[in-house]
Order: C-alpha cells, then structure tokens, then sequence
C-alpha cells in the first residue's frame, strides 16, 4: 500500500501546472503514490499499470472542506488510487478550514493524492508551511522567448512551420498561458497547409473563428462598449468554472497594453514610424489593434480602468464566490462607461454596503 501525497501547485501557468497533473495521475497509475506525505511521488511496488485512479475534482469557496476530508478519509472500492484536486485554493481562508485541511496534510489517506491547485501566486502561511520542499511550485507566466520557442516546437512537432510574424499573431491573439495556447493552435491547425510557413494573415484569417469565448474576447466587447455581450460573455466564462483571478489578471494586461498605445499613438508618430512602435507593443496584428482603436474612442486614458480593476479584484477576494457575479456584473457597468462619470466613482459604495 503507498503512502498518500500532497501537492500545492501556484501561479498563473496553466499548462505546465497541467501537465504536472498529468504526471502524478500517471504516477498513481503506475503504482506510484509512495513516500513521505507531501513529497513528490516516487517509485513503490510493482511498475505495472494499476489502472486509472478515481479523480474528483472540487472548488474551494463552494465544496465544504469537511466533506472534501470526509471523503478524502474514506477508501475507495472501485481502485487501486485515488486523485483529488481543490480548485481556486486561494478561497480557503476560514480559520476552521484551514486547521481541518491542515491536519489532513499532515497525514493523508493512503493511496490517495490531494493537489491543491490555485493561479494566485500564495496562500495561508499556515498552508503552505504544510508543503515542504518540491511539494509546492508556482508556474509562473513562461518569459517572452520561452513561449516564442514553445510555440515554434509545437508547430514543428504537428509537421508545420511557422514564421515570427505568425508567432507574433498567435501570442496577441490568445492569452499568455501554454494551455491556452496549445488548445487554441490545435482548433486552428486543420485550416493550415503544411507546404508553406503559416504567416500572420493565416493565424489572423482562421483563428478570430475558431477561438471560444475568453477574458479577450470580453476585452474585446467592453472596447466596444457592448454590455450586453460583455456580461454574457462573462456569464459563460465564470459557468465553465474560469476563475475570477484569471478573468482580472487577463483585463489588466489588455488595459495596460491599451496604455502604451494611447502613449504611441499620442506621441505624433506617423507611417512607418508608428507602425514599427506598434509592433514593439505587441500591435503588429491589424486585427488585434482594432480592439485598441475602439478602446482608444472610449478611453482616454487607462489608468481610471487599471485603478477600478485593482479595486475590484480585492473585493472579489475578500467577499469570496457569495457575491462574485454581482461584483463583476458592477464592474462591467463601469467599465461600459469609459472614461465617463460612473467609471471616475470609485466601487465605495460597495465597500459601505451600497451596489449603486
């Protein structure tokens, strides 16, 4: 019988946090959940396939913790092992919750592996001093190069090549996380001729129809000043369980992104010239900068907007999943404003108990 682990995975890294999943599933399945409790899995027992381990998932903030343990602490009858992941961790602040899981870490169920899996970058000290060692890794945003070498090796592996103006295009299309990315190129590769290099135009021409609904599309809606779209495309991230701090994370970076091209744009470069700062900021792709220029006719500035989501983004935190959807429903009434008179009040009403 191996020994129970557990894991925490941080950060904003999807991919590589998925494929470490992948790893410790694939782990059970060879037998492998041996040794200390909070360590990585290492070899025990037979190396022959044990069979697929019974995975539950839940989500912290709306699956109670005791019954989580509850179920934790009882074996299975159907498998060998057992895997469960605790969704969007970093809503695990009770005091009761944390001293009930806390005890759990200390000395988890045989067989099973429990990973804690959240895109904030911390948790409770009094969590994660429960991981010691490899047990905890943050998977951090992939540095600009690693992702331009990331997507050029995925391409080449699928018998394609591609060129930098076409990774340029895939990068501002799709949000900067190596999940998204793969899962979005495997949607757009069917449309592409492996006889000569995807280009820009290529990327640019199939991807806007294949891509679903993300925090860039709804970007792409509040530049427009479309409420009704933003908030059902909102709606239907959050239904698919996106987490809110993705959601955020994801705006702020297209709202600082809207920051650097009011500073070229009104900096009086022209032709050429203008073109080519552009393309430093990202804004090579004409169909990526449409979403700007729209912006740019409602904001004059992004600072107002980058201030409200900083202000939003702790009070999601603070108040948890109870009032997730009617903060973010606010939120959006006040980005819709632009640079207007509701976008210039601060959310203290909501502070103070007032949703107006």
């Amino acid at each position: 019988m191996a020994r129970g682990s557990c894991f925490l995975f941080l950060g904003p890294e999807l991919g590589e946090k998925q494929d470490a999943v992948a790893g410790i599933r694939q782990g059970l399945m060879r037998g492998r959940a041996g040794g200390k409790p909070g360590s990585p899995v290492e070899e025990s027992g037979s190396p022959e396939e044990s069979g697929s381990p019974e995975e539950s998932s839940f989500y912290a903030g709306e699956d109670s913790v005791s019954e989580i343990l509850s179920l934790l602490r009882n074996g299975s009858l159907f498998a060998d092992s057992r895997l469960f992941l605790i969704k969007n961790a970093e809503l695990l602040k009770k005091d009761d919750d944390i001293e009930l899981l806390a005890a759990y870490l200390k000395a988890p169920q045989d067989d099973t592996a429990l990973i804690l899996l959240s895109e904030a970058t911390s948790l409770s000290k009094k969590l994660e001093q429960c991981f010691p060692g490899p047990a905890k890794r943050i998977f951090w945003e992939l540095f600009e190069d690693r992702k331009i070498d990331w997507l050029a090796g995925l391409f080449r592996r699928e018998g394609y090549t591609i060129t930098a103006e076409g990774i340029e295009t895939v990068l501002a299309l799709v949000e900067n996380n190596t999940d998204a990315l793969r899962r979005e190129c495997s949607r757009l590769m069917p449309f592409l001729d492996k006889g000569r290099p995807v280009e820009g135009k290529d990327v640019e021409k199939w991807l806007a129809h294949t891509r679903e609904e993300s925090a860039f599309t709804l970007f792409s809606q509040i530049a427009r000043g479309d409420l009704p779209k933003s908030l059902e495309i909102l709606h239907s991230l959050l239904a698919a369980r996106e987490s809110s701090a993705s959601i955020m994370a994801a705006l702020a970076w297209c709202f600082r992104r809207l920051r650097d091209y009011l500073a070229v744009t009104g900096s009086g470069l022209r032709g050429s010239s203008l073109d080519f700062e552009l393309k430093k900021i990202g804004l090579g792709s004409s169909l990526v900068r449409s979403d700007y220029v729209q912006a740019a006719r409602r904001y004059t500035e992004a600072d107002t907007a980058l201030s409200l989501l900083a202000e939003f983004e702790v009070l999601l935190r603070s108040t948890g999943s109870a009032a997730e959807l009617i903060l973010w429903d606010l939120l959006l009434c006040k980005l819709a404003d632009g640079n207007g008179e509701r976008t210039r009040r601060t959310s203290s009403g909501v502070v103070s108990g007032s949703l107006v």
